[in-house]
């Protein structure tokens, strides 16, 4: 099982994300695209990365919005494997233009 480690200590090396105002340790990143077809490109490449690592985000679209929420469910927190995920997911984000 990962290790689970602080929210706030992950969030220190992720300044895009904040911590998860919910009823578990998790941590959130909303992200705006030019359009639907941008957000959609970006949730594929992200999903990708995700089915081969076996970690998968908690998300949302609605056109051109994405909501992420990544928290690992066996270690009932954040660990390295959702910070692993976030700068993937940062460094995609900025490939496709969100903001």
């Amino acid at each position: 099982m990962a290790e689970r480690i602080d929210v706030a200590e992950a969030l220190k090396a992720l300044p895009l994300w904040a911590a998860h105002d919910g009823d578990r340790p998790a941590i959130t990143r909303r992200l705006a695209f030019a359009d639907f077809n941008a957000a959609f490109g970006f949730m594929t490449r992200v999903a990708l990365l995700a089915d081969k690592i076996d970690h998968h985000p908690e998300w949302s679209n609605v056109y051109n919005r994405v909501e992420v929420l990544l928290t690992t469910h066996d270690a009932d927190g954040v660990t390295e494997r959702d910070v692993r995920m976030a700068r993937f997911i940062d460094e995609a984000a900025a490939a496709t233009g969100a903001k």
